[in-house]
């Protein structure tokens, strides 16, 4: 077993309609320091969204979200931000936002396998089935 890194993660979240704070877990982004190793994940349920705002714009949704993947990726095709080491990514990331896609705050962990632990994350703090366990 590989051994435990500290890494940190938040919650992506899409807010619909602001002024109502209701929101819907949509993806995680993990930062495990030690290993430099910077990710997002996302997995929008269009049903829960729709039934919190049945007007929502899916497809601009999704674009939005989809930025956070390919910003923790890097990259020249993620932009200036995307060009930045991945610490100052992450933080980026992760800055508080009142917009219809926010991040919930930072928190932290141990992990053998930050791979392991963003699918984890996404399995219990994303997947509608992960209600239910």
């Amino acid at each position: 077993m590989p051994e435990p890194r500290s890494f940190e993660y938040a919650i992506v979240r899409v807010v619909p309609r602001v002024e109502r704070g209701e929101c819907l877990n949509a993806g995680v982004i993990l930062w495990c320091r030690p290993l430099t190793w910077l990710r997002a994940a996302i997995e929008l349920d269009h049903g829960r969204l729709l039934a919190l705002a049945p007007d929502a714009d899916l497809a601009l949704i999704e674009a939005h979200l989809e930025s956070f993947v390919r910003v923790a990726s890097g990259g020249d095709e993620s932009g200036p931000i995307g060009r930045m080491d991945p610490g100052e990514r992450f933080r980026w990331l992760v800055a508080p936002r009142s917009t219809v896609i926010q991040v919930s705050e930072v928190h932290e962990g141990l992990c053998g396998d930050p791979a392991e632990a963003l699918e984890h994350l996404l399995q219990t703090l994303v997947r509608t089935a992960a209600l239910g366990d």
